[in-house]
Parts: C-alpha cells; structure tokens; sequence
C-alpha cells in the first residue's frame, strides 16, 4: 500500500511540474515537449529521480495510445477550410517529401554509422515525420499568426505525415527481422491497402461518429467519453484488419470537428486536455526510458544525422514538392526550417527494439538525440524567423469571447461577444441598422459595465460590448462587421495570399475575379505574360513592376523572353 501511494504522489508531482513548466516554455520560447523530455530524464535511472524504466512493450503501448489521442485531437482542430490552399502541397510533403527525407537521411546514417544500407534507411524512416503542433503552440505561445498558406501546409502535413514514416519504419524492421536484403513489390500493394482502408474508415467513422453524437441523449460528461471511446476503438479496429490506425484516426477528428455537434464545445475542450495530458505522459515515459549516458556514446554520429536531416534532407524534399506550386522563397524556407521532429520518431524507434534487431539500441539514441537537436535548434529560432521572413500578419480577434450553448437538438449556436472600437462599422449608427447574418440575433449590449435596454439604446457607443447570438457558420461573416475598416480587406486578403505567385499564362480576368479588381477593356481575355509584353513593348526583365488597381504585379521569373511567373504583391 506505501508503494502505491509514493506512485500516485510522484505522478501527481511530476504532472504538476509539467504544467508549470508550460509557463516557463511560453516566457523563453522553449519548445514544451523538450521541457517534458528533460524532466523524464530528470526523474530517470541516471537523473535524480531514480527510477529505473525499460520496459519497451508497455512505453510502445502508451506511445500509441497517446498519438492517436494527439492526432485525434489534432484532425478537430484543422478547418476543412485550410483545404482549399494547403492540401495538395501539404499531400506532396507527407508522402513524397517524407520519402526523400528519409532516403537522405538514411544514406548520411549509413555511411556515418557504418551500417547496411536497409539499417541506414531505417534510422532515415524512423526521423522522416514531422511534428509542426509543437511548432504552432509556440507561435501562439508568442502571438504570431502566420499566412493561411504557409500555416495550413503545414498543419495538414503534420497530421497526415505520421502514416508514411510509420509504414516505411514497418517495412523495414519486417525485413530486417527476416533477414532479407532487398524490398520486395508487395510492399507497395501493403502501402495502397493500409492507407486506403485507414482513409476510408476514418472518413465514414467520423461520419458514424457525428450521426451517434448528435441522435443520443447522454448526460453532458459522458459526451466526450463517447468521443474519445470511439476514437480508440477506431484506431485499434482499423490497426487490427490491416489499416493505418493513426491516418483513420486524424481523419476522424477532421469530420468530426467541421460537423455541427452535440456538446461540441464540451467535447473540444475534453479532448484538449487530453492531449495535453497524452503529450506530457508520453515524453515523461520517453525520457524515463533513455539513458542520457548512452546518448554521448555517438553524439557526433548522431549530430552529423541530425545536421544533414535539417540542413539538406528536409530542404530539399520541400524544393521538390512545393516547386509546382510556386511558392515565394521565405515560404519554402520557413517550412523548410520548420521540419521539427517530436514524439512520433522517438516512438517508431522502439519498433527495431520490439523486433529484437541487432543495432536497435543505437538506433533508439541516434532517433533521440535527434529529436532533442531538432527541437532546441529549430523549435528555437522558429518564431524569430517566421518574424524575418514576413510570414506573420495582424492578428485581428475581434471576437472577445465565444461560448458553446450546447442547445439539445441545436449543436450550432454560439454566443459571440465583441467590443465597438473607434473605427468599427458600426460606430455611431443606430441599432436598426444593424443588419446580421441569417440566423443572429442581437441578445444584449453593455456600457460602463451596465447592462442597457435594447428598446432605449438608439446608436452603437464605443466602448459598447455587444452580445450576438449566432450559427458558428455565421460567425466569420459576422467578425467582419467589428474588424476596424482600414484593416478588414487587407488583413482578410494578406492573411490568404500573402505575396503570391502565379504562372505567366494565367488570364488576367481569373486573377481579377479573385483579387477584386476590373480589368481595363483592351487587357480582356489576355495572360499575364501577355499583359507585361504589351504594357513594355517586349523589353521585360524581372523584377518589372506594374500597377493594376489595389495591386502589383511584379515579373519573378522569365526563360529567354518569356515571362514565366508572375507575383501579386498587396498594398501594406
């Protein structure tokens, strides 16, 4: 019984430590999953804590159970909207640009550890994922906002990479573990039913899941735990026939957080605190499970991994998966730079240690000593760059605070609160000429703290706090009623497109109808490149600017006389 209370003491006390270490990651911009990892350590064999962990089957159980509660919870939080500008690109990167970067990576690990090339590969497959949640927590932790673009590559490269590196990690201990030493072409048809089960089944689970949440009547608590039930039983149904478990599981939190939901807000901010708390307990256990010792005995094999990974590897899978999509540079560099390494390599490098490899304790130290390089020297310096670079824009939360109702049959209205600034729309005007959106209504306004009569307020005051009750739907329609005028088309237009780059045989009335602008006559049905020929009479360089309504086009590359691309640069 002593026993049992000194464990529930030390994890309550080092869950406690890991909460307020959280403080202290946002006030020096430490990555937090690197605070999480230090303390497992601390608490290790070799730490003061002590304890001594090397079970490998149960750190691989609490590792699984863990990502699929983070992806989960990660697939609830990605708008479908981001869809529309970072799916394509984000798709290249999670399939194609893990590929590269663990072929890179592998071979700088081949040859600097003196291995078998399938060896060499694994360690590349094993760090091939990304984990850019650790990145975005940091850019919130430090009030930055970055382009819709950039920001939704790679939120949605994030969530989908994981399934490419855990099938190549797979693939790999399967053959080595059978001593063979080539791939075999059955693989491939391995990798088409894994992902396209785990697709199929996290789309129409989800879908089951929104139809169960929404037709059942539970008490208010036991929502979430339906939730979260079912999104375990999920990703252990579709692991079990041959699916990817983990794709099925993020696809699910992507339906099941873009549909109307019963308790929905209830349900978020469960699963919020459970990832959290998944996140702490799986890199608590990591670091229990290392022995910083063992690290040091190949530090400089492992930085020099550590260093291509970052620095080549991952560089250049970006250069050839966003090359058709024409991003700016500073984009490319930015998401470049922000291939930071987290929990899922630390996890996968427990595979070859299961599977009983002969190398697999090197392999496990080269995947850690990665990840803690990846995180101090790129989690870092990200929100400096991003600053660098230009990739942030104005932050505009208009809305001072949102609350979930949860009516029973009616999972979709909020009760949105905001304040009348100086240059709001709606400065000075009468109530009547408030006019919201299909399904808002205006609940309340208070002034100095009192709560005013609706029937004898006649204009909106600044300083006013009005209250609005809306369909979530509604709300960004309705946010830009209270954004200040000066700022509502240029923080709207900045934040999608930032400086974007379009081909040079785009049609200008395309380009016009997107950016809002008319298209003089003797310009109609021309390309861009046709529009700079005229407009210099043949003589264009790049870097030729011309002015076209709000904005700019400015020439970004030519082949011979050609004009190639095209950027659009917004008015600052």
């Amino acid at each position: 019984m002593e026993l049992t209370n000194y464990i529930i003491l030390a994890i309550g006390a080092l869950l406690l430590v890991s909460v307020y270490a959280s403080l202290l990651s946002a006030r020096v911009g430490m990555p937090l999953l690197l605070v999480f990892l230090g303390l497992g350590m601390l608490m290790g064999e070799q730490g003061p804590g002590g304890i001594k962990y090397d079970d490998v089957q149960s750190a691989h159980l609490i590792g699984s159970l863990a990502l699929a509660v983070i992806l989960f919870d990660g697939g609830m939080r990605t708008e479908v909207t981001t869809f529309r500008v970072g799916l394509r690109p984000a798709m290249l990167l999670s399939t194609l640009g893990v590929l590269v970067s663990s072929l890179v990576t592998g071979w700088a690990a081949m040859w600097v550890f003196d291995l078998h090339w399938m060896e060499g590969m694994l360690i590349g497959a094993i760090v091939g994922s990304t984990d850019a949640a650790a990145v975005f927590s940091l850019l919130r932790n430090q009030g930055i906002e970055l382009k819709q673009r950039v920001g939704a590559t790679l939120e949605i490269e994030s969530g989908s990479n994981d399934p490419m590196a855990i099938f190549l990690t797979i693939v790999l201990v399967e053959a080595l573990a059978t001593g063979r030493s080539v791939l075999e072409w059955h693989w491939l048809l391995e990798f088409v039913q894994q992902m396209g089960l785990g697709g199929l089944a996290g789309v129409g689970g989800g879908w089951l899941l929104v139809r169960m949440v929404n037709r059942i009547r539970l008490t208010p608590g036991l929502y979430p735990l339906l939730v979260l039930a079912a999104a375990l039983a999920l990703f252990g149904a579709v692991s079990s026939i041959g699916g990817s478990g983990f794709l099925a599981v993020y696809l699910a939190g992507l339906v099941v957080g873009n549909k109307p939901l019963q308790a929905g807000h209830n349900i978020l901010r469960f699963h919020d605190g459970m990832a959290w708390l998944a996140q702490i307990g799986l890199f608590l256990v990591l670091g229990l499970l290392v022995q910083p010792s063992a690290l040091l005995d190949h530090a400089g094999q492992a930085l020099f991994v550590a260093a291509i990974l970052m620095f080549v590897a991952r560089p250049l899978a970006v250069a050839l998966c966003l090359k058709p999509f024409h991003l700016p540079w500073r984009e490319q560099v930015f998401i470049a730079w922000v291939g930071l390494r987290g929990a899922v390599p630390i996890v996968l490098a427990l595979f070859p240690l299961l599977a009983g490899l002969e190398h697999a304790r090197e392999f496990f130290n080269t995947a850690f000593f990665v990840v803690l390089v990846s995180l101090t020297v790129q989690g870092w310096s990200v929100a400096p760059l991003a600053r660098k670079l230009g990739l942030n824009v104005p932050q505009e939360s208009v809305g001072l605070h949102r609350v979930g109702l949860d009516i029973p049959g009616q999972p979709d209205f909020e009760l949105a609160v905001y304040e009348v600034a100086a240059r709001t729309p709606i400065a000075g005007k009468p109530l009547t000429a408030l006019t919201l959106p299909p399904g808002c209504r205006l609940a309340g306004l208070v002034h100095d703290g009192e709560p005013q009569d609706l029937r004898q307020v006649e204009n909106f005051r600044v300083g006013d706090f009005v209250y609005v009750l809306a369909f979530r739907q509604a709300l960004p329609q309705l946010e830009r009623m209270f954004i200040p005028t000066s700022a509502q088309a240029e923080t709207a237009k900045r934040q999608f497109f930032g400086e974007f780059v379009l081909k040079g045989d785009a049609r200008l009335e395309d380009m016009a109808l997107v950016y809002g602008i008319s298209v003089p006559p003797e310009y109609s049905g021309k390309s861009l490149a046709q529009l700079f020929g005229e407009h210099f009479h043949g003589r264009q360089v790049p870097g030729d600017r011309l002015p076209l309504g709000s904005i700019e086009l400015v020439i970004k590359e030519m082949q011979g006389e050609q004009v190639v691309s095209v950027g659009v640069k917004l008015p600052h």
